[in-house]
C-alpha cells in the first residue's frame, strides 16, 4: 500500500515538474497565468483512511469424552451344597397271629320213621245216560253288505328320548403337588447407557472475497485517479470435526440367588360321586283318531224250529272206605360239644432305622474383579485465530502547478475544471471491507493437524 501511494506521488511530481508555472492550480490540462495567487497553492494535501488488519487469537474450550477403563471388585455369592447324613426312624406295623382255643356246641340231627294207619273215603264215579227230546231253533243266515263310516283311535308308537339322571361313583386319580424348596443362581441382565463420540472429519470449502486494492486510472481529462478495486475471490478448504454423540446400551450380567419352590406330584386315588345324565329311548303310544270306511257284511238270521233227541250223560258218585298205612319221618336234634382252634391277628409295632442323605445349601462369598469402560469428560483449550480490521488516517500531500488560464478566476476554478476529480475515493468502513487473503497457515483451523490445500 505504501509503495503504491509512493508511486502515485512520484508520478504526480513528474507531471508537475514538466511545466513551469508562476501561480495556479494543477488541473491536468494546461497552465493558467491569469489565475490569482490566492487560487494557486504550492501543494494539495488530503487525508485518507487506510485499512489495517491484525490477526488476534482467542481461547476456545471444547468438551472431549475419553474412554477410561475402571477395574473394581464385586462380591459374588456361590451356593455350595454339603451332604449331611441323618438317621431317621419309621414305624412299621406288622400283623402276628396267635392260637386261641374255644368250645362250640354243634347240633346233630337224626331222622327216624314211624308207621301210621288211617282210613280214607275213595270216591267212585259211574256214568249213566238218559234221553231228552228238545226243540231247537236253527238259525239260517243270509249275507248282505253295507258301508259303515266310523272313527277309530289308531295307536301310534313314538320313540322319545328321556333324560335319566343317576349317581355313579367314579374313580378319580388326582395329582397332589408337594412343595420342595432349593436355591438357584439366576442371571440378571441390566443395561447402562454409555455416551461415545462417533464423529468424523469433513472437508468444507470456504469462499473468501478478493481484497480491495487502490488502482490508478485516467479519467476523461487525462488525470490519473486512484480508486479502490475489488480483486477476484478465492476458495480454501479446511477440515472440520463433526461430533456425533451416540448412546449405547452395554449389558451387565449378574447372578442373583433365588429360592425356587418346586411342586412334586403325588397321585391320590379317590371315589367321587358323579351325576350321569343318560338319554334313554322310551316308546310312547298315543291314540290318533282316524276315519275308516268299511264295507260291512250284514248277516240276517232267521230261526227254523227243529225237534231233536239227545242222550244226556250224567255221573253219579259213591264213596268206598279204604285203610292206608304211611311212614311219618321224625327228626330229632342233639347237641355235641367240640373244641376248635383259631388264629387271632395281633398288630405289633416296631421302629426301623434308616439313613437319609440330604444336601444343605450354604453361601460362599468371593471377590472377583470387574472391568468396565466409562466416558470421562475433559475440557481441552485451543487457540482460534480471528482478524480485526481498523481504519488508520493517512495524510497525503502533492505539489500543484497552475498555469495562465487566459481568463480571470477569482473563485479559484481554472478553466471550469473539477478540482474534486483528483481527490481519492472516500474510505470504506471496516465492517464493509472483505478480509485480506489469508495464507494457507491462517486458513486452516488451529486444531487441524493437516490443513487442506489452498485454491
Amino acid at each position: 500500500m505504501r509503495r503504491l501511494i509512493a508511486g502515485v506521488v512520484a508520478a504526480l511530481a513528474a507531471l508537475s515538474c514538466g511545466a513551469s508555472v508562476d501561480a495556479g492550480w494543477f488541473c491536468g490540462a494546461a497552465r493558467y497565468s491569469c489565475c490569482p495567487v490566492t487560487s494557486c497553492q504550492p501543494t494539495a494535501c488530503y487525508t485518507a483512511c487506510r485499512v489495517q488488519r491484525e490477526t488476534c487469537y482467542r481461547t476456545v474450550y471444547e468438551t472431549v469424552y475419553e474412554p477410561e477403563q475402571v477395574t473394581c471388585n464385586r462380591t459374588v455369592y456361590d451356593t455350595v451344597y454339603d451332604n449331611v447324613e441323618e438317621t431317621c426312624y419309621r414305624t412299621v406295623v406288622e400283623t402276628a397271629y396267635r392260637q386261641q382255643e374255644y368250645q362250640v356246641c354243634r347240633p346233630v340231627f337224626e331222622t327216624s320213621f314211624r308207621e301210621e294207619q288211617y282210613t280214607v273215603q275213595r270216591p267212585v264215579w259211574e256214568t249213566n245216560y238218559r234221553e231228552c227230546n228238545y226243540q231247537v231253533s236253527r238259525p239260517v243266515w243270509e249275507t248282505s253288505t253295507r258301508e259303515c263310516r266310523r272313527t277309530v283311535m289308531r295307536p301310534v308308537t313314538e320313540t322319545v328320548e328321556r333324560q335319566v339322571c343317576r349317581t355313579v361313583m367314579r374313580q378319580v386319580t388326582e395329582t397332589v403337588n408337594r412343595e420342595r424348596c432349593y436355591t438357584v443362581m439366576r442371571p440378571v441382565t441390566t443395561y447402562r447407557t454409555v455416551r461415545q463420540d462417533c464423529g468424523r472429519w469433513t472437508t468444507q470449502q470456504v469462499q473468501h472475497p478478493g481484497p480491495v486494492v487502490p488502482r490508478v486510472v485516467v479519467d476523461a481529462c487525462g488525470v490519473p485517479r486512484t480508486c479502490m478495486v475489488q480483486c477476484p475471490g478465492f476458495t480454501t478448504c479446511r477440515r472440520v470435526w463433526c461430533p456425533n454423540i451416540v448412546e449405547r446400551q452395554i449389558p451387565c450380567t449378574t447372578y442373583v440367588p433365588q429360592v425356587v419352590r418346586e411342586q412334586c406330584p403325588v397321585q391320590v386315588c379317590r371315589l367321587v360321586p358323579e351325576q350321569v345324565n343318560e338319554t334313554v329311548q322310551v316308546q310312547v303310544c298315543r291314540m290318533v283318531p282316524e276315519e275308516i270306511v268299511q264295507t260291512i257284511p250284514v248277516r240276517t238270521c232267521r230261526f227254523v224250529t227243529e225237534t231233536r233227541t239227545q242222550r244226556i250223560p250224567y255221573r253219579t258218585c259213591r264213596f268206598v272206605s279204604e285203610t292206608c298205612t304211611r311212614r311219618i319221618p321224625v327228626r330229632t336234634c342233639r347237641m355235641v360239644t367240640e373244641t376248635k382252634t383259631c388264629k387271632v391277628p395281633v398288630c405289633v409295632t416296631r421302629k426301623v432305622p434308616y439313613t437319609v442323605t440330604r444336601r444343605v445349601a450354604r453361601c460362599v462369598a468371593r471377590e472377583e474383579p470387574v472391568t468396565y469402560t466409562r466416558m470421562v469428560a475433559k475440557c481441552v483449550p485451543r487457540q482460534v485465530a480471528y482478524e480485526v480490521c481498523r481504519m488508520v488516517p493517512v495524510t497525503t500531500c502533492r505539489p500543484v502547478t497552475c498555469g495562465s488560464c487566459g481568463t480571470s478566476c477569482p473563485d479559484g476554478s481554472c478553466g471550469g475544471l473539477d478540482y474534486e476529480a483528483g481527490r481519492p475515493a472516500e474510505p470504506v468502513p471496516a465492517d464493509d471491507l472483505p478480509p485480506n487473503p489469508a495464507s494457507p497457515e491462517e486458513a486452516a483451523p488451529a486444531n487441524d493437524p493437516q490443513p487442506g490445500p489452498t485454491i
